[in-house]
């Protein structure tokens, strides 16, 4: 029988995880009016836990129980520091997560190999005397994405006033490329589209992305799409069982059939050719007389230089390139000639590359291509990860600020900010690397296992002498990289814990207000009053007063003077009214352009890639039981596998190695190597294997975008031989 995703598995497992950590406790944790912890489509907040901005109930699904489970632990005995660095590093990232949640702050000296509990004053206290022997320039400040508004801003005016812009987020290793792209495209870098228009669209291409596994509430729009008459096209190398059909366990009609269809078209370039396949289907439709003429000489600029390029390329070598049929090809074209309402919509498996900017202007210029961008129910949807990532982003949590932010911050503090350059995140491990950073803070996270080339990532963060980190639980980040320098770990509240509303952005540009609140442990501490402790210690003197920012509606206030477009935050706990963020939905064709223009994006060549001097092509990717770094659970129950050091190859290149399902390979690259590895055969094309994420990465290589800066993750040359045999 084929697999199928969701369905009724998903409902059991939900059940099971809700009744180890207390049925009581988990429902109140999900019926509170706190926006979901997990990814960016975003649910929660003043509409009631479980319900989305269309006021849809129950939205809700097993990564947000997952994400539930690990906050709502016991805290760790402080026993369990007695054991050693070496002793911690034997624990799999899914034991570490759930030994408990960090009850007391930990610090370790420099050479030391164990960590011991302090008190809250001792370890405030030592950490600010870390960063004010620190030059600014030789330290940096990163985020993730599940941090709120409100100590993001924190975070960046504490880094910008200390004296460096080196201020990065996680953003830089998923959908930084998505902005840089939509920037230069249509002059704003999210989403154009709400979730309303989702309900309006006729076609929807699914691109680089695995939302049964990642974003599963996605999976009911697209069921919603298809028993409409709409049609999804999927373009993924790797054929996902949740992505053919799903069934959705909040709709009983799906589960009763045995699942819906997804996937209406499923094309499966090689990895790392997407851009052949989206030239070829660009040519079709222009061939086809499908070129939304009007709208582009009314709104676009720079189609004529565009056209010129399509004719010039040969449409079978690009279908050769990217290993996709012609019948195919022409099937997916005639649905997006027929379409009314397209929306674009795209996850890691676009920007993981060399080329990932370059992918997203593509994906953009199919929009404007028919016209599909600046009208309801149609447009751009980057989908992103950690629940408030895009939130981080938009309140300053990066190197570089808006012209117009950085004179109202100076202008609204009277304070005078550092025009140096700042690093992003890669160049700061870069940096450190070289010996050149002596602090960080690390606001959440696991920087190390985000980070490509394992060992190099392990030798750069050993190399910075002192680390702050803030953190709800444990996790390979905190036991490796931290051999020599002094560390000190401070716990956190979780969202729904903090002692004050916080907000947070979903991929929709949504924001939502945070009630927090719940008390589950008492020796925990806000991240926002950590930071505002934290620079009231380190700038003394300083005309910001920090400690107003421990109340959080100063901190609201202080965002709507100098972001624009969130206005509506400086009142949002008082109204507790949420909104999209001014400017940034596109149901009229008015671009954020200096010009007012979208611009179609021409290369200035054919697209190549560096030849790939190895066997095979490798992406990593995430299972269904992780979220980003987060390992909840070791088996993928939509892929068959039970542990995570597996390889997924076609059976074509499984006969041609000479090795069967379930016996082992080794795989290397010119960064490591991965030893007897476990071969699960998928539905890949020939040359394309797949690794999970993190485990992959000490194949991955620090090779960049040049415009995003963001890593490879997903086009890696690879070599594979059966374990043990000699290489060749």
């Amino acid at each position: 029988m084929a697999q199928v995703g969701g369905g009724g598995k998903k409902i059991l497992y939900t059940l099971n995880t809700a009744r180890r950590i207390g049925l009581i406790n988990s429902a109140r944790a999900l019926k509170s009016h706190n926006a979901c912890k997990a990814c960016g489509l975003g649910m929660g907040g003043q509409r009631g836990g479980m319900t989305n901005e269309l006021d849809e109930f129950p939205s809700v699904c097993n990564k947000s129980v997952q994400a539930q489970s690990t906050d709502i632990q016991q805290p760790i005995p402080g026993e369990v520091f007695a054991h050693t660095l070496t002793e911690f590093r034997e624990l799999s990232a899914h034991q570490l997560e759930h030994l408990g949640r960090l009850g007391q702050p930990l610090y370790k000296a420099a050479g030391e190999d164990r960590y011991r509990e302090v008190d809250w004053d001792w370890a405030l206290a030592r950490a600010a005397d870390a960063f004010r022997k620190t030059r600014p320039d030789r330290s940096f400040f990163y985020s993730s994405g599940r941090s709120s508004n409100e100590a993001g801003f924190v975070l960046q005016l504490l880094a910008r006033l200390y004296g460096t812009n080196n201020i990065s987020n996680c953003s830089y290793y998923c959908h930084q490329a998505t902005g840089e792209a939509l920037a230069s495209t249509i002059g704003t870098g999210t989403a154009t589209v709400e979730l309303a228009d989702l309900k309006g669209c006729d076609l929807f291409f699914l691109i680089g992305a695995n939302p049964a596994s990642n974003h599963p509430r996605l999976l009911h729009k697209l069921i919603e799409l298809r028993r409409r008459g709409g049609q999804v096209v999927v373009i993924n190398p790797l054929r996902e069982a949740g992505l053919v059909r799903f069934a959705a366990p909040k709709m009983p009609s799906s589960l009763l059939k045995g699942g819906d269809e997804i996937a209406s078209f499923y094309l499966q370039p090689r990895i790392g050719t997407d851009i052949a396949l989206f030239t070829a289907l660009a040519k079709t439709v222009v061939e086809r007389g499908g070129t939304a003429m009007s709208f582009i000489e009314r709104y676009c600029s720079d189609y004529p230089a565009f056209e010129r390029y399509l004719q010039s390329v040969d449409k079978s070598t690009l279908l050769e390139t990217c290993g996709i049929a012609s019948e195919d090809l022409d099937a997916v074209a005639e649905a997006y000639l027929q379409s009314e309402n397209c929306i674009f919509a795209w996850g890691m498996g676009m920007t993981h590359h060399r080329h990932g900017v370059e992918n997203i202007e593509w994906i953009s210029n199919l929009a404007l291509l028919r016209g599909m961008v600046g009208k309801p129910h149609a447009g751009l949807l980057p989908l992103r990860g950690h629940s408030n990532v895009q939130g981080i982003g938009t309140i300053g949590v990066k190197p570089v600020l808006a012209e117009e932010v950085f004179q109202r911050i100076q202008d609204t503090f009277g304070v005078s900010l550092p025009r140096s350059p700042g690093m992003h995140t890669l160049a700061s491990l870069e940096a450190a690397h070289r010996g050149e950073i002596d602090a960080a803070l690390l606001l959440g996270g696991n920087l190390y296992e985000a980070t490509p080339d394992s060992a190099w990532a392990q030798q750069a963060l050993d190399n910075i002498g002192f680390k702050l980190f803030l953190t709800t639980t444990l996790n390979r980040g905190h036991v490796t990289g931290v051999d020599a320098g002094e560390v000190i770990i401070l716990p956190v509240c979780a969202r729904d814990e903090e002692p004050e509303p916080t907000t947070q952005e979903s991929m929709f540009n949504y924001v939502r207000l945070s009630d927090g609140g719940i008390t589950r442990i008492a020796s925990v501490r806000s991240e926002i009053s950590i930071l505002a402790d934290l620079a009231t210690r380190v700038l003394a003197g300083s005309p910001v007063d920090f400690q107003q920012f421990k109340l959080h509606g100063k901190v609201r206030q202080a965002i709507a003077r100098v972001v624009p477009g969130m206005e509506e935050l400086a009142s949002i706990d008082v109204a507790r009214q949420e909104f999209h963020i001014r400017g940034r939905i596109k149901h009229s064709p008015e671009f954020n352009t200096s010009d007012g223009r979208a611009r179609f994006r021409t290369p200035p060549g054919p697209a190549s890639d560096p030849a790939n001097l190895r066997d095979f092509t490798l992406m990593t990717l995430r299972s269904e039981g992780q979220f980003n770094s987060i390992i909840y659970e070791q088996a993928d129950s939509y892929r068959g596998t039970s542990h995570r050091w597996i390889v997924f190859i076609s059976q074509q290149d499984a006969l041609e190695i000479g090795v069967g399902e379930g016996e082992t390979v080794d795989l290397s690259s010119d960064w490591g190597e991965m030893l007897a590895v476990q071969v699960k055969l998928a539905e890949l094309p020939a040359g394309s294997v797949a690794a999970y994420y993190p485990e992959a990465n000490i194949l991955t290589s620090r090779l960049c975008d040049p415009r995003s800066h963001t890593p490879q993750f997903k086009s890696v040359p690879v070599s594979l031989r059966r374990h043990g045999s000699a290489a060749t």
